[in-house]
């Protein structure tokens, strides 16, 4: 088996991958990098990549309920804001298929780390009953403000018992964040009621054109612990779903960001010219969806998902 979890490279040096690590109880596998304090693993418990030493979760609370969207990502609720007209778009795609897959009467939804509330506002005026559950303070606050429900904590074996069950669990950029990703996900499939869905959105790290960009002299720009402890693909997330149990029924994406950079636009530590690409990538989605061609756009970021290619890599499954 391929050490590197299913890359078949990774633009870091040999030396570094063939030293295999065993540290922090049952996590072990090949070290990829040392970035920050942190070993980068293709952990073979696991079955994806992931930072090591992994934190205690309570070292993480204060962080992501006071410090995240004030200190960390202090513009990131303006830009949310700023974006929604095109975030609306993947939002609506995500929730056709919920109800395509679900069939009628099936709309209850959760969406753990539910941020803003950009999601649930969109699900609520299609006619969904939806919940959020925020660790942050002022996301929860702003979601609120929008005119959806959003309980302010972290989702875990305490809270997910409160919750009752749903058709479909919502998670956007989640998994990447916490220390123990397998038992989130464990505890959002009891709350899915029979033959309900799960769709998880994180960054589709180590992808080919990630890899391409690094080895063009950029380095791995992408690997940030402590604030990303998980880096997923496509392969490693869905064969994580599979033994928890669930069918992936449809994969997607979005932009592929790092497209810029092999076009010479190196936005890294930029944050100025990161905003523009970003932008140029809305202004791309929004003039097929004006055009008439959203069914075009779909099937575009479909056929990159199948690929492994595109910035996020976005599942939607079904609970066996």
């Amino acid at each position: 088996m391929d050490a590197r979890a299913g890359t078949k490279r990774t633009g870091i040096s040999a030396e570094a991958e063939v030293e295999t690590v065993v540290i922090w109880q049952t996590h072990q596998g090949p070290r990829l990098a040392a970035v920050n304090g942190y070993d980068i693993i293709a952990c073979e418990m696991c079955g994806f990549r992931h930072a090591v030493p992994l934190p205690e979760p309570a070292a993480l609370e204060r962080e992501y309920r006071e410090k995240y969207y004030s200190e960390e990502k202090p513009t990131f609720l303006v830009h949310a804001g700023e974006d929604q007209q095109w975030s609306k778009l993947a939002q609506s795609d995500r929730l056709e298929s919920f109800e395509r897959i679900l069939g009628k009467g099936r709309r209850r939804l959760l969406d753990i780390g539910s941020g803003p509330g950009f999601f649930l506002q969109t699900a609520q005026a299609r006619g969904w009953q939806v919940l959020g559950i925020e660790p942050s303070r002022q996301a929860a606050a702003h979601a609120r403000a929008l005119g959806v429900e959003v309980m302010e904590g972290f989702f875990d074996a305490q809270s997910a018992g409160a919750l009752g069950r749903f058709d479909a669990v919502h998670m956007n950029n989640v998994l990447e964040h916490i220390p123990a990703p397998i038992e989130l996900l464990i505890l959002a499939r009891e709350c899915l009621s029979p033959g309900g869905i799960l769709c998880v959105n994180v960054p589709n790290d180590f992808s080919p054109l990630q890899i391409a960009a690094a080895d063009g002299g950029l380095g791995e720009w992408w690997l940030v612990p402590p604030h990303h402890l998980n880096y997923f693909d496509f392969a490693s997330l869905s064969d994580l779903l599979s033994r928890l149990d669930f069918r992936v029924v449809e994969r997607s994406t979005s932009f592929p960001m790092e497209a810029f950079l092999l076009m010479g636009e190196n936005y890294v530590g930029d944050t100025a010219l990161g905003r523009a690409c970003h932008n140029k990538r809305k202004r791309f989605d929004l003039a097929l969806e004006e055009a008439g061609q959203g069914e075009a756009r779909r099937a575009f970021y479909r056929a990159l998902a199948e690929a492994g290619i595109g910035r996020e890599a976005a599942l939607i499954a079904v609970k066996s």
